[in-house]
């Protein structure tokens, strides 16, 4: 069973822009726009990229494993409509599978395995938030 609900993984896999933040050994934050895709035979989020294994990102993912993730949108305003989902976990940097997110990424990808949910406006007609622990 996912951790995710049904209208939380439709919404992630229409999705191809999210937010990744992470914080170095300092403990200073590091937010950047990321591709990503949901993996349904791991029930996690996978971020890739050009040069990723390069990135601050990926050394900070690979550091301390906490990491929280945004993906979010105002579909078609008016009305003002807002919808999005966070999710925060623990990161792991992994050598292969970026590939799997877009044929030109980079090998190396984040994987995020998701502790907390939160999810906002992605029902039909949605305005409920809905927030829970997992995993």
């Amino acid at each position: 069973m996912s951790s995710f609900t049904a209208e939380e993984i439709a919404y992630l896999r229409g999705q191809r822009l999210g937010r990744l933040a992470t914080v170095n050994a300092a403990g200073e934050p590091h937010v950047t726009p990321v591709g990503f895709r949901y993996n349904a035979e791991t029930d996690t989020i996978e971020i890739g990229g050009h040069g990723i294994a390069a990135t601050r990102k990926y050394r900070d993912a690979g550091r301390g494993g906490t990491v929280a993730f945004v993906v979010d949108d105002v579909p078609s305003p008016p009305p003002w409509r807002p919808r999005g989902i966070e999710i925060r976990g623990r990161a792991e940097v992994l050598s292969s599978g970026g590939k799997a997110i877009m044929a030109d990424f980079d090998d190396e990808l984040i994987r995020i395995a998701p502790s907390r949910i939160i999810s906002w406006g992605i029902e039909v007609g949605g305005t409920r938030r809905y927030a829970r622990d997992v995993g």
